[in-house]
């Protein structure tokens, strides 16, 4: 079953068994993809700040360095550590099931946050998936960009497509969505000249973009799958000399960062993905099935689209 709920609806859902759970003491072990990303980072402290507000609830968070072996390993330890739950920001999305039976044979409750794991259809009782519909994120963006361009008068137009890591659900669903878009007749007249992975870093995307601009393609803007994607984007378009607000440049999560490129015209869009209150509805799942509380396997928190129009109401949200 799927439920669409805002993130402080959530926290209200499951208050009570939370109080509950921390009353007794309960350990969660946390292990995130990596440490060194801006949107994992927002996640992660929204965990540990909402944790700090429970009475007799500890965290133990570690970093998958982006490494899937290390990953398994910490969670293997927090099996042997027999803690009371664990909540799991997975590295490679396609390698899930290995991780949903090391808590499965330990009767850990497990909650996957942010990254949708491939057996999510088969997840048994005790474990669920927080996170925010990517089939939203890409077509948000995208939409947008489409409209961008035709209000800059563009009846033929040409973009680059940013993808994020190839082993990432997410990234693989914003790419979707994104030739999904292009493909329907209002936004047709928008060709992808190449989509290649920036692995959601920065400094990739900067090469990546470096390349293409060496390639001398002429082109009218980039969609990015996330926010860091779309500003190493932009970094290498000043490089080149070129100014990036004669594009229409995407990115997702709304970060710091990214409403900042917005808000001077660099980034054109962007699509608020509540990074805290992910975090904060994880840990709520898991602090519920260590109760014993029956949880939805997958509880949607909802992306927003972000333009010049609406960002101030989100530059303290992520």
């Amino acid at each position: 079953m799927k439920k669409y709920v805002t993130a402080a609806f959530m926290g209200a859902l499951l208050a009570g068994t939370a109080m509950t759970t921390s009353a007794s003491a309960a350990t969660v072990g946390v292990a995130m993809a990596q440490f060194d990303d801006n949107f994992l980072t927002v996640l992660r402290n929204g965990m540990i700040d909402y944790a700090k507000t429970l009475p007799n609830v500890t965290l133990q968070v570690e970093d998958g360095a982006n490494d899937p072996n290390k990953q398994l390993s910490e969670i293997q330890n927090f099996v042997a550590a027999k803690v009371d739950a664990i909540v799991v920001n997975p590295v490679d999305t396609d390698a899930t099931a290995a991780i949903t039976k090391l808590a499965a044979d330990a009767n850990i409750p497990l909650v996957y946050v942010n990254r949708q794991p491939v057996n999510l259809d088969s997840l048994p009782a005790n474990q669920a998936f927080v996170a925010s519909n990517e089939k939203d994120s890409g077509t948000l963006e995208t939409q947008q960009v489409c409209k961008d361009l035709k209000a800059a008068g563009k009846t033929s137009a040409s973009v680059y497509v940013m993808e994020g890591l190839l082993n990432n659900q997410s990234a693989q669903q914003r790419t979707q969505d994104v030739k999904d878009v292009l493909a329907t007749p209002d936004c047709s007249f928008i060709k992808i000249i190449d989509t290649q992975t920036a692995n959601y870093q920065r400094n990739d995307a900067q090469s990546l973009m470096s390349n293409w601009i060496t390639a001398g393609t002429p082109f009218d803007g980039v969609i990015a799958n996330n926010d860091e994607m779309a500003i190493g984007a932009i970094q290498a378009i000043k490089a080149a000399g070129q100014d990036p607000k004669a594009l229409v440049i995407g990115g997702i999560d709304a970060t710091q960062d990214g409403l900042a490129a917005l808000a001077s015209g660099d980034l054109k869009v962007t699509v608020f993905q509540d990074a805290a209150g992910q975090g904060k509805g994880a840990l709520d799942a898991a602090l519920a099935l260590a109760a014993g509380t029956k949880v939805d396997k997958e509880v949607w928190v909802p992306f927003q689209l972000v333009t010049p129009d609406n960002m101030a109401n989100f530059t303290k949200k992520n």
